[in-house]
């Protein structure tokens, strides 16, 4: 029996709530603190391209908003609110711990150079972990706010309304720090036989923080009133428009009359209330066939803005924003403008009576780096000839798609032999000393804002180059270095040889390639950084991140604006007993809305961000577009009123039913009394 104990209460709150508010924050942050760093994981760990990334991402969001549709069932019809949060934690809490296993890359790094060598383990496992995550975070989601609800008496409406604001405060405060803390973590460097990025603690300790979530809600459990499962109304909505629309395919011929609805059609086994309910449901749901583009772009959020974020500065001055913290400004902003939209924007709006691009081209980047004494001319075809100074670089930017002769000479010395080799298209790195030497440059700026690093040895003797966080080793004379990453900041290089050294310091941004030119003519000293030679091979980031507050201020803003007052509607257009069924349809634009990211991402495969954006973009106005003419056209009603009229008829037919019987049987029993008595008298006779 649902009998609810008395419970033992605080400032007029039952104890148990308080169980219930911690463990819905510490599923909160765990759930968005790991999906902070999750494609980023997907990019940087598992090495998968931005597309890859952004695909799996979107899908591992979307099964997040179909499994709540399984968890209600389950919770309604078979195990109850409390056995459905408690079973399906545990396999949360699981998968949590599968994705921090998955990034330990010391388990197949057989080899030790921090690379794994096995990588279809960590695939396997990640992908399994998400899996859980997606049915354990979705199954409980439709039941921890309910069963919270359920703990409050009908004398309680007070503290019942307090405890759903206090819960959605805990869900965007374990949001925010998550997206603060597991960033930062992800940050470190870690490991057992070679230091890395540090995803297996970004994943830990959201899992330790669900295995905390767990305990602390069971360590409640003989406080809570449980409720006893009492059917899932989604099941006979589900049950009813099934029948109904094999009923109308069964009576399809001409021959049988129309019916003012095609729902009309269950009438023959189903409640004449439950399906003007029904009715009304559908009417709203149909407002939602658009709405799934509208998470479309809000949900690119942790994929598509973070992947733009890595490209980015992230200097603050004061602080030093890593591109997955970024994500922070979301739910700093909701706490921010739900105050400002109720309080100012919604009256304003009331009183007036209303209820940036890239070009990519084909080019060509030469860099001639003269390494000689003297001065070196350098003719191109069809080009006036450009000298290129000792122990310096020249630099020639040209759209050019072919091959390219190239043609040296000393200019001191017109007798020299002149060189031709002929160059692919493709940016590379010239030197010249007597002969050509060709070394390819990075293409590409360094992932995770690092900045990629190497050195050019132009003495007679070898040099040793080395920094408190990379040792170049013994760079032999007219050699170069391979690339070496260096964080953001100031680092310090060490040159030595024999028994003279020197130092010289460089402070690095995000996201550059340097190569730094030692000439022939470097004394050792105090004053060598005077000497070495600078090369910018790749500029360091300078879109700075706080160029993508706007960007998630408008979609903040827009979510707030769309998300709150959607729901509001939708609740008061909808039947008292579908609210649920409400609740799985907008969750379900959700999932909608992210399964159209993985195929415009994986299908249309569009090769410019820009292009993306601005498809994104139409999309989003075409669909305001309709949805403005689907809402003009939209009829306002009152399902309590409704509700009333029907119970009224049926409560009207049911008495007309009952007096008819009840005239059926006087009506009868006088015949049956004549009977008796005729048949009396002939037995008289």
């Amino acid at each position: 029996k649902n009998v609810k104990k008395k419970k033992v209460k605080v400032c007029g709150y039952p104890i148990s709530i308080f169980f219930i508010v911690v463990n819905e924050f510490c599923e909160r942050f765990s759930y968005y603190g790991m999906r902070a760093v999750l494609v980023l994981y997907f990019k940087f760990f598992l090495r998968w391209d931005d597309d890859l990334s952004t695909s799996i991402y979107h899908t591992f969001v979307a099964l997040c908003y179909l499994t709540p549709i399984l968890g209600a069932i389950v919770a309604d019809s078979w195990l109850g609110k409390f056995k459905t949060i408690i079973y399906l934690s545990i396999v949360y809490a699981i998968g949590q711990v599968a994705m921090a296993v998955s990034a330990i890359h010391d388990i197949t790094d057989t080899d030790r150079d921090g690379t794994p060598d096995n990588m279809i383990f960590h695939v396997v496992m990640s992908m399994v972990g998400l899996f859980l995550i997606a049915l354990g975070t979705g199954g409980i989601k439709p039941c921890v706010a309910a069963f919270g609800g359920d703990q409050f008496g009908d004398h309680q409406e007070k503290q019942r309304r307090t405890f759903f604001s206090v819960f959605y405060l805990c869900i965007n405060g374990g949001s925010l720090l998550s997206t603060i803390i597991t960033p930062i973590l992800r940050a470190q460097e870690c490991g057992i036989y070679s230091q890395q990025k540090c995803y297996s603690l970004a994943f830990g300790v959201p899992a330790a923080l669900m295995v905390v979530a767990l305990v602390v809600f069971i360590a409640g459990s003989g406080m809570y009133y449980k409720a006893e499962p009492q059917g899932n109304i989604m099941l006979d909505v589900s049950k009813c428009i099934g029948f109904a629309i094999k009923n109308r395919y069964r009576h399809r011929s001409k021959q049988f009359p129309k019916r003012k609805h095609w729902m009309d059609w269950a009438e023959e086994k189903y409640d004449k209330l439950l399906i003007a309910q029904i009715k009304m449901v559908l009417k709203v749901l149909f407002l939602y066939i658009p709405l799934p583009v509208f998470w479309t772009l809000f949900d690119q959020k942790g994929s598509r803005w973070t992947l733009q974020a890595t490209t980015m500065d992230g200097n603050f001055g004061l602080l030093v924003i890593q591109p997955d913290q970024m994500q922070t400004v979301n739910p700093i902003l909701i706490l921010t403008l739900v105050p400002i939209m109720d309080s100012v924007v919604y009256p304003l709006i009331k009183k007036c009576g209303l209820n940036f691009t890239k070009i990519e081209k084909c080019l060509l980047q030469l860099k001639i780096l003269n390494m000689d004494s003297n001065p070196v001319t350098v003719n191109l075809p069809s080009y006036p000839p450009f000298t290129v100074p000792a122990a310096q670089v020249g630099d020639l930017f040209q759209k050019l798609c072919a091959k390219v002769a190239l043609i040296f000479h000393n200019s001191s010395d017109e007798s020299t032999p002149v060189h031709y080799f002929n160059l692919q298209v493709s940016e590379k790195y010239f030197t010249f000393e007597g002969e050509q030497i060709l070394t390819e440059d990075l293409i590409s700026k360094p992932e995770q804002g690092y900045n990629g690093i190497r050195f050019i040895n132009g003495l007679a003797t070898a040099v040793n180059v080395s920094s408190p966080a990379v040792d170049f080793g013994l760079i032999q004379p007219l050699n170069y270095t391979t690339y070496s990453l260096v964080q953001y900041g100031k680092t310090t290089f060490t040159l030595r040889s024999g028994s003279q050294s020197c130092e010289f310091s460089k402070e690095f941004g995000y996201g550059s390639s340097y190569a730094f030119f030692i000439p022939s003519t470097l004394v050792f000293g105090p004053t060598c950084q005077e000497s070495i030679t600078v090369i910018e091979e790749i500029k360091p980031n300078s879109v700075h991140m706080a160029l993508q507050i706007p960007q998630y201020f408008f979609i903040t803003a827009g979510e707030v604006m769309f998300s709150v007052t959607g729901l509001e509607f939708s609740y008061s257009q909808a039947p008292s007993n579908m609210k649920a069924v409400l609740q799985a349809g907008w969750l379900l634009t959700v999932a909608i809305g992210n399964f159209i990211v993985l195929i415009v991402a994986e299908a249309a495969k569009i090769p410019l961000k820009w292009a993306e954006y601005v498809l994104f973009a139409s999309l989003l106005i075409a669909m305001c577009v309709l949805f403005s003419i689907m809402a003009y056209f939209y009829t306002y009603i009152d399902p309590t009123e409704i509700e009333a009229q029907f119970k009224t008829m049926t409560n009207e037919d049911d008495e007309k039913h009952k007096n008819g019987e009840i005239q059926m049987l006087k009506k009868g029993s006088v015949n049956q009394k004549d009977h008796f008595n005729k048949d009396k008298k002939q037995t008289r006779l």
